[in-house]
């Protein structure tokens, strides 16, 4: 099965293409449901009117949108994915981010997407600080840029992409108001995945339990994880921390070792036909039983298990 994610790739990366804008609510609905109208939205001389936002705007919602797996490039251009489709459309699951659940699978889809989100991919899977500064963090991407990529970017824009993951993702701190309008304008920071220090200019972005990461973005993740691969099983040790530079789960997420094990069995016992895990010689294993299952199954059940 082919997966949407966009692995590590030293030829391929990008920086600086949301326009200095970062994901808002309403811009994933309004984006996708648009283009699902009229898929040439984007390149249209009344995109700004239909949209209703300035041209810069126009430019962010659609790399949202790509970043985000919503829409995918093929070779007539831009097309709606299936997970686009069964989320966003007027009768989807969850067109208006009104489950938590939703937004995991958008942190799991970004964070995931070297190609089109490279200093997401970064953060989540190679940062391995958990407390820092912009500034540490600035550095330490770029350094991996400079030390890895193949193309060359801008210093000063890879590292204003960390200014970018910590708007996105962490409340800002400043007055109880402006937190209360950023929060609404920002849905990623309801996962607590970085927390500002109201102390100082560090950051906290650690591994806990997650009590809200829904078992099935599990499932869809670690399909998706297997697909990439062409494996049918793993070391889970190897779904906790990845290869040199490539997708690790528990750091996406930011789990604790013992959180991911816990999800995982939980994900062996509702689909006991699908995964099996097992212990060898103290190594726990994971194993895929259904190699055609679609990662789409799993999203689906958690959707009708809210309903």
């Amino acid at each position: 099965m082919d997966s949407l994610i966009k692995p590590y790739n030293t030829r391929k990366a990008s920086f600086g293409r949301h326009e200095t804008f970062s994901l808002r609510y309403a811009w994933l609905t309004k984006g996708f449901q648009a283009f699902t109208t009229k898929n040439t939205i984007f390149s249209s001389d009344e995109s700004t009117i239909e949209l209703g936002v300035g041209k810069n705007m126009v430019n962010a919602i659609k790399y949202w949108l790509r970043a985000t797996s919503m829409l995918v490039d093929n070779v007539d251009g831009l097309s709606a994915s299936d997970i686009g489709i069964a989320i966003f459309s007027e009768d989807g699951w969850d067109p208006y981010l009104e489950d938590e659940g939703t937004l995991w699978l958008i942190h799991w889809l970004l964070a995931s997407n070297f190609e089109l989100s490279t200093a997401w991919y970064w953060f989540f899977n190679c940062f391995h600080k958990s407390e820092f500064t912009q500034d540490e963090a600035a550095d330490g991407l770029a350094e991996f840029v400079k030390n890895n990529l193949v193309s060359k970017h801008s210093e000063k824009t890879v590292k204003q992409e960390v200014a970018m993951i910590l708007r996105m993702y962490s409340p800002a701190k400043v007055t109880p108001k402006s937190i209360v309008e950023d929060s609404l304008d920002a849905p990623l920071t309801a996962l607590n995945l970085v927390i500002p220090s109201e102390t100082s200019h560090f950051y906290r972005s650690f591994a806990n339990i997650r009590p809200t990461l829904p078992v099935e973005i599990i499932g869809f993740a670690v399909n998706e994880f297997f697909n990439l691969r062409h494996v049918d099983a793993m070391p889970v040790n190897d779904l906790m921390y990845g290869q040199k530079h490539g997708i690790a789960i528990g750091s996406l997420f930011r789990m604790t070792e013992s959180t991911l094990l816990a999800k995982l069995e939980l994900l062996v016992k509702e689909y006991p036909k699908v995964f099996q895990i097992n212990e060898t010689a103290g190594i726990n294993q994971f194993y895929r039983l259904d190699s055609k299952i679609p990662s789409k199954h799993f999203i689906r059940d958690y959707y009708q298990t809210v309903a």
